[in-house]
């Protein structure tokens, strides 16, 4: 385990963590990251690509997956050069601003597809509860306007406590616990007084990933009281149907963040392995795993999909 910062780091940088004691191992680990790496960008672009092409897929729905494929994108793309690069022998240490930087997309990326799955949600809502005003209610531009709140919402709040780290005082090892950024990795090493941050991240924690996590919830209880209400079970099937790629998003997203979250509270004495693999699968899992799950899951999309690969339906 790495103990001491190396001596010719600058006093502005913070070492990054990787697998402490596999380092021997790094070419290898670096393979299933460089394939992890590949089907994120590779599938979320997919899906970018056949909903963009594909008319019959302009539709609300697919606007809001688009928006997601987007945000996955861009969390993959925010730590591919730190997480690779460690693995490739390129990077060792970070610069503050950097670091600063990548925190502040991590964190705002991470809101922005808390408030995404959030406005699927309401879409399923729509659709299944009141499909007669659908398309009055998710119009073009009421779609535009819900896409730049979500925006807004997940980068503007978090901004006072991101700048607020360029002015702390880091006198402990500027070592990092993650092969990226994250404001809680800078909090602990930091000597200045960090009680508005604490705070103001817990507040953020609340009205964002928690609120959006209970409306989510509520959301299908209004969800399901309407389905059970249809007399026909075929029915009631296809409603289920069109959530059921919903509900692995939302899984696919909140599990990993409360294992990461479990894992800082109660995990202090596990390796530091566990700590950095945990923080990986929270990135990587979540832009791995939905395009996987929009295109198997989503008829139009595997459709197009399989059409675009010449391949033949069975």
């Amino acid at each position: 385990m790495i103990a001491l910062v190396s001596p010719n780091m600058n006093s502005s940088s913070f070492l990054l963590t990787g697998f402490s004691g596999l380092e021997q191992q790094y070419p290898w680990i670096s393979v299933p990251f460089s394939t992890i790496y590949a089907v994120v960008l590779l599938g979320n672009c997919l899906v970018l690509y056949v909903i963009w092409t594909e008319p019959n897929l302009h539709q609300p729905m697919f606007y809001f997956l688009a928006m997601l494929a987007v945000t996955d994108l861009c969390m993959g793309l925010s730590t591919v050069n730190t997480v690779q690069g460690i693995l490739l022998g390129l990077i060792q240490e970070i610069s503050l601003d950097s670091c600063i930087a990548q925190a502040y997309f991590i964190h705002g990326l991470s809101f922005m597809e808390s408030s995404v799955l959030l406005t699927m949600a309401f879409d399923r809502y729509i659709a299944i509860c009141n499909p007669l005003r659908y398309s009055s209610i998710l119009t073009n531009p009421r779609i535009i306007k819900i896409g730049l709140t979500i925006l807004g919402r997940s980068f503007f709040f978090i901004t006072p406590p991101i700048i607020r780290l360029k002015y702390f005082h880091y006198c402990r090892p500027h070592i990092l616990s993650h092969s990226f950024c994250l404001p809680q990795d800078l909090l602990r090493l930091a000597c200045s007084d960090i009680r508005f941050n604490s705070y103001y991240a817990l507040m953020l924690v609340i009205c964002t990933l928690l609120l959006d996590a209970v409306l989510i919830l509520f959301s299908y209880v209004l969800i399901l009281k309407s389905v059970l209400a249809i007399a026909s079970r075929e029915e009631q099937r296809k409603s289920f149907q069109t959530c059921i790629s919903h509900i692995c998003a939302v899984l696919v997203f909140y599990i990993p963040i409360i294992s990461l979250t479990m894992v800082h509270r109660f995990g202090k004495h596990l390796s530091p392995v566990v700590h950095v693999l945990m923080g990986n699968i929270y990135i990587l899992f979540p832009p791995l795993m939905n395009p996987i799950i929009y295109s198997v899951k989503i008829q139009q999309i595997r459709s197009r999909i399989l059409r675009l690969f010449s391949l033949k339906i069975c």
